[in-house]
């Protein structure tokens, strides 16, 4: 007999007045090419949040996460984690801008920097 999990109800929705929060990412290690950026996406997505992620040139992958404060921040220190096969060495966080242009959370192309 299989078992179902039930996935975990979404945390309520911030009171009213308290902003949500946009932070961009840098991930330094071993963080390409073990699927760092497909599992980002589905802890993002997981969380209800909003933005992108990529591979940048130099060897880190780079993201933008917005929504509820309290999940960003969960998202960051499960970032410094990361998947089973990444070594991640460090995590730089600062705030960023967000648009709102993405309701979804997107794997970009790689940019070279």
């Amino acid at each position: 007999m299989s078992s179902t999990q039930i996935p975990e109800p979404p945390p309520p929705d911030l009171p009213a007045g308290i902003p949500k929060l946009a932070m961009r990412l840098l991930v330094h290690g071993f963080v390409q090419g073990v699927n760092y950026r497909r599992w980002l996406q589905g802890e993002a997505l997981s969380r209800g949040l909003c933005g992108w992620t990529r591979n940048r040139s130099d060897g880190t992958v780079e993201a933008l996460v917005y929504g509820d404060p309290r999940l960003v921040e969960d998202l960051i220190r499960a970032a410094r984690h990361g998947p089973l096969m990444a070594r991640v060495d460090r995590v730089h966080a600062e705030p960023a801008e967000y648009d709102g242009l993405i309701e979804d959370f997107r794997i970009e192309a790689t940019v070279s920097v």
